[in-house]
């Protein structure tokens, strides 16, 4: 699909924009939800040096420029310029074309064939990720969300039926077995425990999904515990509390989501997430 056709962030805003030395300065708050680690020469050289086929066949020096760069058009909303930029890195860059292919299908893309296909690249991306470090934490956790925004796009059931949970499950297991503090993580496996009770209830959840309500909200605790001011922590345990609870847990999520309304985003993704939640509260 044309990188063209992708939809351009609707919110454009200067203070996404973190052009020089600014991306490295804020990079501890952007990536505080993913632990992903600032891409300079060090690192990619290092990271070379441990993993020879991440090679992008340029010097570190360059391959650093490049990722930053693609970070940067992420952060400000270029999804389809940090996809671009990310993949023509090869795998070195396919963690960074992974979260922006994930984020524009998730609120900007439309077309529910175009969407599931973005999903479908972005697994398939990560996959090949995976078998070239096996060290690299959003190898797996980006695996999981591309293949959970997909199971939510062809329905819960149908991804359990096709044994995508499982697949989800594992790669978000592996995720926080090599980073505990990925609150992304978290909260996408106290989504997968809600959806999955929600969806098949509560003791076939257990038994063959290793899944439970008690999983689900220690899930999201631990997500807003590592990133207190997070919106998207914030929706997905409000979620999480009607899909398990209902309209018993209706006052604790709508506090959920005022709260992720008035949050204060730093970048493109953020204010997607905000936007979202005011989107819940208006309907």
């Amino acid at each position: 699909m044309a990188k063209a056709a992708w939809k351009k962030f609707p919110y454009p805003d200067k203070t996404y924009d973190y052009a020089g030395a600014a991306l490295k300065k804020n990079w501890g708050a952007l990536h505080r939800g993913d632990c992903e680690p600032f891409p300079d020469e060090a690192w990619v050289k290092k990271t070379i040096e441990a993993h020879p086929k991440l090679d992008p066949k340029m010097t570190p020096a360059k391959a650093a420029d490049a990722l930053q760069a693609a970070w940067r058009a992420y952060h400000s909303g270029d999804f389809a310029g940090a996809q671009e930029q990310g993949e023509a890195l090869g795998p070195l860059g396919f963690n960074v074309a992974n979260k922006a292919a994930n984020i524009y299908a998730t609120y900007l893309e439309t077309d529910d064939n175009r969407q599931l296909d973005i999903f479908q690249q972005s697994a398939a991306r990560a996959e090949k990720l995976q078998a070239i470090a096996k060290d690299f934490p959003n190898a797996f956790y980006f695996h999981a969300s591309a293949l959970g925004r997909y199971g939510q796009g062809i329905s819960v059931a149908k991804a359990l039926a096709m044994g995508l949970g499982g697949k989800i499950k594992a790669s978000l297991d592996k995720a926080l077995a090599l980073a505990p503090d990925h609150a992304e993580a978290h909260i996408a496996l106290g989504a997968y425990n809600a959806e999955v009770v929600a969806k098949v209830g509560g003791l076939v959840a257990g038994l063959t999904y290793g899944a439970s309500k008690d999983a689900a909200i220690k899930h999201f605790e631990a997500a807003r515990k590592l990133t207190p001011d997070s919106a998207i922590a914030r929706i997905e345990h409000a979620n999480g509390l009607i899909s398990l609870y209902g309209k018993s847990k209706l006052d604790a999520a709508t506090k959920l989501y005022k709260e992720a309304a008035a949050s204060k985003p730093r970048d493109a993704m953020e204010r997607l997430d905000q936007q979202s939640a005011i989107d819940e509260l208006e309907d």
